[in-house]
C-alpha cells in the first residue's frame, strides 16, 4: 500500500502543519492518497491551488485526493464541487487525529465529502512538535494560531479563526522533550505570535513565555519567528538585552513605510513606530538581525508613498525582505479600494523594493568576514548563524550540531565559513 504523499502551498506555518499531518496521517495508517495543504493570501494562491489539484489528479489517477488549507476553509463548497476532490476538509479538522483516523478506515466512501467547522467557534489550539522538515536541525513548536486583528488586506483570519494560544506549561513540556531529542534549536510559531497568551489566565505576553522557556528548559537555541513589533512587551525586551539562547533575528510584518497607507491597512503602528523599535532592539542587542514583510502597490499607493517603504530598508536596516505585489484578495475591504494601482507599476516597485533588500544583504554579508559565528548545521555542508544568515561550509559536518566557523568570504546569498 503507498503512503500519501503531501503537497504544501503558502506560509511556512503551512509547510510546518503539513509535517505534523504526514506523521498523524503514518499513525492512523492512512494508504494511497494525495493531500493538497492550500493558501488562500491572494487570489492567485487560491488559483494556483486549482491548478496544483487538477495535476495532482493527472499525475495519480487512482488516489483519493483531498483537500485542507486556509482556501479549504474560507470557501469549502468551491473545492468539493471540483471533480478532482475525494474529500475536504478545514484547518481545525487537519490537524485532528480522528480526521486521519476516519480517513484511513474509509474503504467504502462513507466518510463525509466535506469536514469543515466555523474556524471562529474554535477556542483552543493544540501545540504541535515538528521535527525540522526530515533533519535533525532545529524543532517548531507552534503556541499560537490565529489572529483577532483586522488588516484590511488579509482573508487570514477567516481561514485561521480567532487568536488563540497554547499554555505555557505546555510549551515547557514539548521543548523539554525535544532537548532530550538532541534538537540544538526550536523555533516558536504563529499566525501572531506577538499575540499569544491574551485568551490565557492573567494574559501573560509572549515576553513571558520566552523568559520562562530560557528559565525552565536547557534549549540552546531559541528563535522566534515573525512577529508585530508594536506589540512587543517589556519582557521580550528583557530577554533580547539579556538571553544570548535568544537568537538575534527577529522578522517584522511592517507592511509599508507610509503612515496614510498603514492606516488605510488597518495596521496598528505608524512609520516612526518601526523605526524606534528597531533602534531600540538593536541598541540592546547590536548584533540584531531583520526581516521584514512590505508589500508594494496597495490601493492609493503613490510614488511618495512607495519611496518612503523604500526608504525603511535603511531607516530599519533590515536585512532580509520579503516583497509581495499587492494583489486584491475578494473578501478584503482592500479589495473594494477604486483606487488601484496600474500592474506594470506594482511589478515595477516590487522589483525595486527586491533590488533594494539584495542590497541590504549584501552589506550585511560583507560586514560579517573576518568574524567567527556559531552556526548550526542543516546538511553537512550548510548551516546558519544566530542571525540566521546561511553559510556553506568548507568540511562537512554531523547535521543539527552547533559549530564554529570563521567567516571568509561571500558569494552573493550567503557566506563562506572555515570550520574552525
Amino acid at each position: 500500500m503507498s503512503a500519501p504523499r503531501f503537497t504544501t502551498l503558502g506560509c511556512r506555518l503551512n509547510a510546518y502543519e503539513t509535517e505534523a499531518m504526514k506523521r498523524l496521517a503514518e499513525e492512523a495508517g492512512l494508504g494511497e492518497a494525495v493531500v493538497v495543504n492550500t493558501c488562500a493570501v491572494t487570489s492567485e494562491a487560491v488559483a494556483k491551488a486549482r491548478k496544483e489539484i487538477r495535476r495532482l489528479r493527472r499525475d495519480n489517477p487512482q488516489a483519493r485526493l483531498i483537500v485542507t488549507g486556509c482556501a479549504a476553509q474560507i470557501d469549502p463548497d468551491s473545492f468539493a464541487a471540483m471533480d478532482e476532490v475525494d474529500h475536504v476538509i478545514g484547518n481545525t479538522e487537519k490537524m485532528a487525529p480522528a480526521t486521519w483516523t476516519r480517513l484511513a478506515a474509509d474503504f467504502i466512501g462513507e466518510t463525509e465529502r466535506v469536514m469543515v467547522n466555523d474556524i471562529m467557534s474554535v477556542t483552543e489550539t493544540a501545540g504541535h512538535l515538528i521535527d525540522g522538515f526530515g533533519t535533525r536541525s532545529r524543532a517548531y513548536v507552534q503556541v499560537q494560531n490565529g489572529c483577532d486583528h483586522r488588516c484590511t488586506f488579509c482573508i487570514i483570519p477567516y481561514g485561521r479563526g480567532n487568536s488563540r494560544s497554547v499554555p505555557a506549561g505546555v510549551v515547557v513540556d514539548q521543548i523539554k522533550r525535544l532537548v532530550q531529542q538532541g534538537f540544538n534549536e526550536v523555533v516558536l510559531t504563529g499566525v501572531d505570535l506577538t499575540s499569544w497568551g491574551a485568551d490565557l489566565p492573567g494574559q501573560p505576553r509572549l515576553g513571558d513565555l520566552v523568559m520562562r522557556l530560557l528559565r525552565l528548559t536547557d534549549v540552546p537555541r531559541l528563535r522566534i519567528s515573525s512577529i508585530d513589533s508594536i506589540e512587543v512587551d517589556e519582557n521580550l525586551m528583557t530577554a533580547i538585552a539579556t538571553e544570548p539562547r535568544l537568537m538575534p533575528h527577529l522578522h517584522l510584518s511592517l507592511q509599508h513605510g507610509d503612515d496614510l497607507i498603514l492606516k488605510r491597512m488597518k495596521r496598528r503602528h505608524l512609520r516612526d513606530d518601526a523605526i524606534r523599535f528597531c533602534r531600540e532592539a538593536r541598541a540592546l542587542r547590536p548584533d540584531m538581525t531583520y526581516g521584514a514583510d512590505i508589500i508594494a502597490g496597495f490601493p492609493t499607493e503613490t510614488e511618495a508613498h512607495f519611496e518612503r517603504s523604500l526608504q525603511l530598508v535603511e531607516d530599519c536596516d533590515l536585512t532580509f525582505l520579503h516583497v509581495f505585489p499587492y494583489s486584491a484578495r475578494p473578501g478584503t475591504p482592500a479589495a473594494r479600494i477604486p483606487d488601484r494601482v496600474n500592474g506594470a507599476v506594482i511589478r515595477e516597485r516590487a522589483a525595486r523594493l527586491r533590488a533594494a533588500g539584495d542590497a541590504a544583504l549584501t552589506r550585511h554579508l560583507a560586514g560579517q568576514i573576518g568574524r567567527t559565528h556559531h552556526v548550526l548545521t542543516e546538511a553537512p555542508d550548510m548551516g546558519r548563524t544566530e542571525q540566521f544568515t546561511e553559510v556553506r561550509l568548507t568540511a562537512p559536518q554531523p547535521v543539527g550540531t552547533i559549530i564554529e566557523a570563521r567567516i571568509t568570504g561571500c558569494d552573493g546569498t550567503r557566506l563562506l565559513g572555515e570550520v574552525a
